[in-house]
This record gives C-alpha cells, structure tokens and sequence, in this order.
C-alpha cells in the first residue's frame, strides 16, 4: 500500500493544522523546567495526603476507615488535579505573532518620529548647536 505524495504546499498546510505551540505567556524556555516542576510537586501533595490519611487510619472507626482506604486504592486525590493548558495550533499561533508584529511596527514608528523631534529640538534657550568651539587636543 503507497502512500500518496504530498506536495510542498499540502504539507505546509498540515504542519499549520497539526503542529502546536505553547502560547501560555512564558519564556518559550521556562515551560522544561515549570511543566515537570508542577507535576512533581502535584504528586508530592498526593504522597503526603496519603502518608496522613495513612496516619490516622487506625484511630477512625470502621466505615470511615474503608472509606479512606478505598481512596486511597482508586487514587481519588490525583482526580482533577493540574493539567497543563492546551498548546495553541501553529497556524494561529503565527496569526497571532504576525498581527503583534504589525501593531509593534506602528509602535516604532511614533517612538522613531519622537526621538528625531527630539534631536532636532533646540536647546534650553532656544538656539540649535551647529557646532562648538571647543577643540580636542587643546591647541596651544
């Protein structure tokens, strides 16, 4: 069984469809280290509540004390715990990127228009500085 040939131009399109992008507001870099910290320490609080559940069994009476212990075997503290945002499809994400570029290029050019007002200003008394008379070396 061959698989069709895909031209250029389809796989562009499907690496836009299927590829995804973490667009949570983050330093691209941050989400090695957060992702794998936040689950770590979502199953750290999971040991401990089990650890103190573990604790206190035998002081609780019999029903309560099945009833923690079936908890504990089906894992309901670990349900509905934190989940990682859904990454954003890479054909919006380079929408997005794309429309704050063009927002930013606006930007830049009222800062660029301001800042040559800026130079060309005159001075405090109202002359402009064309040149100086002050020499470096001094001349003897």
């Amino acid at each position: 069984m061959a698989r069709d040939a895909k031209s250029p131009q389809r796989k562009k399109a499907l690496s836009y469809a299927k590829d995804r992008r973490n667009a949570y507001g983050q330093n691209d870099k941050a989400a090695r280290k957060a992702i794998p910290a936040r689950k770590a320490g979502e199953n750290r609080r999971a040991r401990r509540k089990a650890g103190h559940a573990l604790a206190v069994i035998e002081r609780l009476d019999a029903p309560v004390a099945d009833m923690v212990e079936s908890a504990l075997r089906h894992d309901i503290e670990r349900v509905g715990g934190w989940t990682k945002a859904a990454d954003m499809p890479l054909g919006d994400y380079v929408a997005s990127r794309k429309a704050w570029a063009e927002r930013r290029i606006g930007s830049n050019a009222r800062v660029r228009a301001e800042v040559e007002r800026q130079r060309s200003a005159p001075d405090f008394n109202g002359m402009i500085s064309v040149c100086s008379d002050i020499r470096f070396p001094p001349e003897d």
